[in-house]
């Protein structure tokens, strides 16, 4: 069993119910949305097939709604690429927002502010960071930046535009966000994620509208020095690699990198790792060797999920990417250090009875031998708290709902299935025995630990934890 979760975006190259199933079959966990791009109506669409494929593989999926969050953008560009030579002037324009169309010598910014943000002489990175453009004049009454491209390559349409400095006349949340998001929970999204966080505040701000999980990605300096705060204001966090690398220095990410897991799994939050994991394969069939240890080291240091970007959503190999990234992961998880995630791991908190429960759970099944944690769930919370503390046996978690079904989908080691909801705990434990069996999850004469709360059906009460034999 993989234990290490894979999140896989969806694109034009995946936006197909038999490509989804094939996918699904590889080993996607979780699919992402990239509300960054195409409509709400395409978006739409793709909920539905996702379902559909979920449906036709045997296997729920969760979505995942990815807010693009205040980042500068260009507009649209015809071509839809174009190439930047050392050399060539740009001029970025702010005064009609973004819907100015722009070519290889003009580009719209959907950021007004932006000639009163940067001083000729300071550097502008497009394309994640691959195109380097100097500012050489600054225009603040008619709204325009001329800059002198640096570094060439290929840019296209509405691609993040990075500048130095944090930029805090940025809204932290825009509005777009918001419509973004009544958009996606109409869709039926089951997590979200919150891109360029700074503070917890911006955490609190979108939880205000909906109780759908929230994934807050690290990708700003400010981030990363509040990062203990918005860890556990969020529910789960992302080191979201592209821009993290841009705003700090990049020899600095890898030590970043395994400071915020570190603090994930201290504060028993799920983890994801972004960002160019195996971008060889968006145009070739294997990998690197560099990818190849990027993704093992990413869960060697305790990431719950790995996460594909490009290589599922424009790239050539989809199915293949995620087969890799699959294989990887059952090769490092040989040598993950179980024993010492579980005493290490996560601060324990003596308010919640629930956290000694996981820890109690997971000692046991080694102590025990046993050859499974049953973890039944109505929120997911339990199931969550177990996950960090990574016990070297299966988690079964069991729900009533659907979509902490579905949710579990991204936390490390955990299987989730359905079961009947209960009001009496002592049938919750009875009939999560007989559900594991029914499942084929476990045989006969097996021994597992089941979790389980007082009173029963109700979300954040476990407090108990029972060893059977099936």
């Amino acid at each position: 069993m993989r234990r290490t979760k894979i999140v896989a975006t969806i694109g034009p190259a995946s936006r197909d119910v038999e490509v989804m199933v094939r996918m699904i079959e590889a080993g996607m966990d979780v699919a992402r949305l990239n509300f960054s791009h195409a409509t709400h109506e395409i978006h739409a669409e793709t909920v539905a097939l996702l379902r559909e494929a979920s449906n036709r593989a045997g296997r729920e999926v969760a979505i995942l709604q990815d807010l693009p969050g205040p980042k500068l953008r260009i507009g649209k560009l015809e071509p839809g690429i174009v190439e930047l030579k050392p050399g060539d002037i740009v001029t970025f324009s702010c005064a009609n927002g973004d819907d100015e169309v722009g070519d290889h010598t003009r580009m719209s910014v959907s950021w007004a502010g932006l000639p009163s943000a940067i001083d000729p002489g300071e550097v502008l990175y497009l394309a994640d960071g691959a195109v380097r453009l100097r500012a050489r004049a600054v225009r603040i009454g008619e709204g325009e930046v001329d800059a002198e491209v640096e570094i060439g390559g290929s840019v296209a349409s509405r691609q993040g535009l990075n500048i130095p400095g944090p930029a805090d006349e940025l809204s932290a949340v825009p509005a777009e966000d918001f419509d973004h998001l009544r958009a996606g929970l109409a869709m039926g999204v089951d997590l979200v994620a919150i891109s360029f966080v700074r503070t917890a505040a911006d955490v609190l701000a979108v939880r205000e509208h909906t109780t759908v999980p929230l994934i807050a990605k690290i990708e700003k300096p400010q981030a990363v020095e509040n990062c203990e705060e918005i860890i556990r204001t969020a529910d789960c966090v992302m080191v979201a690699r592209g821009d993290l690398g841009i705003e700090l220095p990049i020899e600095e990410v890898p030590i970043v990198q395994k400071r915020l897991l570190q603090t994930a799994g201290r504060f028993a939050r799920p983890s994801i790792t972004a960002t160019q994991m195996l971008d060889s394969m968006v145009n070739a069939s294997r990998p690197t060797r560099a990818e190849v240890a990027d993704v093992a080291n990413a869960i060697l240091d305790g990431s719950d999920a790995v996460m594909l970007s490009q290589e599922t959503a424009i790239g050539a190999y989809p199915v293949e990417s995620i087969a890799m990234m699959a294989a990887v992961a059952r090769q490092a998880e040989k040598i993950a250090p179980f024993e010492r995630w579980n005493d290490l791991r996560v601060k324990r908190d003596a308010r919640d009875p629930a956290y000694t429960i996981a820890h109690t759970a997971v000692e046991a099944a080694s102590e025990l031998g046993l050859d499974a944690l049953v973890v039944p769930t109505l929120s997911g919370r339990s199931a969550r708290l177990v996950s960090a503390h990574r016990p070297s046996v299966p988690i079964y978690a069991l729900s009533p709902r659907d979509d902490t079904v579905r949710r579990c989908n991204l936390m490390w080691g955990v299987e989730a299935h359905s079961i009947r909801h209960h009001e009496i705990t002592e049938e919750l434990i009875a009939d999560s025995a007989l559900r594991v069996l029914e499942l084929g999850l476990c045989t006969r004469g097996q021994r597992v630990g089941i979790t389980a709360g007082l009173p029963s059906g109700q979300p954040g009460t476990t407090s108990l934890f029972q060893v059977q034999t099936v």
